[in-house]
């Protein structure tokens, strides 16, 4: 699929709803290196672990100059309170749409209690200051994942 991201290759420029009243975009942070989390639901309790590893390490990627931003399918609402609650010091995005989820295909379905449901399989993208795509993380585990992605970035600097 053409249309989808790939690995080495320039993200297309997107805009969401986010965090701060603001709407977004990738191309805001040209000369930064992005960390783009896909986590499934606000304030549940493997996607808030795992915003406040990124949280609790936010200061390490911003000496890598690297920019975190979390995105869900949750309205921008839902966000600003998990984000306060959480105090994270980085954006959410809201993907309502499901626009930037299909760009890098973390749709899938899941099996929820029996159930199968479309969900957002939780996803890490490392993307370079020139906006090309250097790492990709899929089906996470929260556990040890985020000092993982810091030492992508630490190479990535390296290089």
């Amino acid at each position: 699929m053409s249309d989808t991201v790939s690995l080495g290759k320039k993200v297309p420029d997107f805009t969401l709803p986010a965090t701060g009243d603001q709407a977004i975009s990738l191309s805001d942070f040209k000369g930064k290196h992005v960390v783009l989390y896909f986590y499934p639901k606000d304030s549940t309790p493997g996607c808030t672990r795992e915003g406040q590893d990124f949280r609790d390490n936010h200061a390490k990627f911003k000496r890598q100059n690297t920019v975190i931003l979390g995105l869900s399918r949750d309205g921008v609402k839902a966000h600003e309170n998990f984000k306060a609650k959480q105090e994270f010091p980085f954006e959410l995005l809201s993907d309502k749409e499901e626009t930037v989820c299909n760009l890098f295909d973390v749709i899938k379905m899941k099996n929820m209690y029996g159930k199968k449901v479309r969900g957002i399989e939780r996803s890490t993208f490392l993307i370079d200051d020139k906006g090309k795509l250097r790492q990709e993380w899929r089906k996470v585990k929260v556990d040890g994942h985020v000092e993982e992605v810091l030492d992508a970035v630490k190479q990535l600097n390296k290089s």
